[in-house]
């Protein structure tokens, strides 16, 4: 899941895409509306977690830009506010959830992932396909009943190869939703990575090399 954290608190977005890395979650992050405007201009989220009280452009019309553009991406708001009237206000504006400082990191996260749930097509608690079973929120994986354990970023582009349905997935796509923005668009951490998740999952292999176009998780008897 590809995260845009905008929060003015240096301390605060640090610790949070901190604990988002741990969830295997991508983050990005910004310190102010202006910038997280340019980025969502420029790559694409699945949920922006939007601080309403930052520099520059107010947090507020970040959220009504969002609304009234072409991205896809859900709306956190992340606000010292508690009064009903402030929550009230921030739905009014187009947020589709509403968090107030301080908090318990694990109800972000239950959050985060339930929003992203409903980005585009609704994709269900559990994704499973050719024998694979991933659950994110206890962030387990499992083959055909075992247990697989996986690095952080093998979980992330494992759920992305799964949310597909097995469709196929391009190398680009996977850089751009398990990397944050630093990722050298030339590296070989995706052909790397898939093959050290390959290996995890053991044989049969289920994730498949599309050349010159991607990556998919397929059924093995359905290989050709």
């Amino acid at each position: 899941m590809r995260v845009l954290v905008v929060e003015d608190e240096v301390y605060l977005a640090d610790a949070i895409a901190a604990g988002l890395r741990r969830e295997a979650m991508t983050p990005d992050i910004v310190h102010d509306g202006d910038s997280a405007l340019e980025a969502l201009a420029v790559d694409e989220y699945d949920v922006v977690v939007l601080d309403r009280d930052i520099p520059g452009t107010h947090g507020d019309d970040v959220c009504r830009q969002i609304v009234a553009s072409p991205w896809k991406c859900r709306v956190l708001m992340l606000t010292a506010a508690r009064r009903l009237e402030q929550k009230v206000t921030g739905f009014e504006i187009g947020a589709d959830d509403y968090l107030a400082k301080p908090f318990e990191f694990p109800e972000l996260v239950v959050r985060l992932r339930a929003l992203n749930r409903r980005t585009g097509r609704d994709s269900p608690p559990l994704l499973e396909l050719a024998g694979v079973r991933l659950d994110p929120f206890r962030r387990e994986v499992y083959r055909e009943g075992r247990l697989v354990r996986l690095s952080r970023k093998e979980f992330a582009v494992l759920e992305i190869l799964l949310s597909a349905g097995g469709g196929v997935v391009s190398a680009e796509a996977l850089l751009e939703k398990a990397w944050d923005r630093n990722a050298d668009p030339f590296t070989n951490a995706i052909r790397v990575t898939i093959s050290t998740l390959r290996k995890r999952l053991g044989q049969p292999w289920v994730i498949q090399t599309v050349p010159g176009v991607g990556y998919r998780v397929q059924d093995p008897a359905r290989h050709v």
